[in-house]
């Protein structure tokens, strides 16, 4: 059985930093690509990074480019994003996915979701 598992979020001001991690079981990450999206209040979801398993090939959102990193362990079978300089209008409810073996940033297109873990932003 397919299980994401976010877990990092919490209370942060802004300009600060934060690390979330994503831990994947019953199946290996080197088949998967890994995605986060991420949904706030009154708002769609959407993509924010993922990264493919075959190459480490990764792909971001405009918005969070040059401040966010995506990452993966294959022995821990975790994926990380790694989240600097954050700013209000990245507070929203972040979630680990993935499609399969191909990235994806579209959330119709996503198989199996965590369950997401808050992140807010905040003085």
């Amino acid at each position: 059985q397919v299980q994401l598992v976010e877990s990092g979020g919490g209370l942060v001001q802004p300009g600060g930093s934060l690390r979330l991690s994503c831990e994947a079981s019953g199946f290996g990450l080197d088949y998967y690509a890994i995605g986060w999206f991420r949904q706030a209040p009154g708002k769609e979801r959407e993509g924010v990074s993922c990264i493919s398993m075959s190459d480490g090939t990764t792909y971001y959102a405009d918005a969070v480019k040059g401040r966010f990193t995506i990452s993966r362990d294959n022995a821990k079978n975790t994926v990380y994003l790694q989240m600097n300089s954050l700013k209000a209008e990245d507070a929203a409810v972040y979630y680990c996915a993935t499609k399969g073996s191909l990235c994806t940033l579209v959330p119709g297109s996503v198989r199996y979701w965590g369950q997401g873990t808050q992140v807010t932003v905040s003085t």
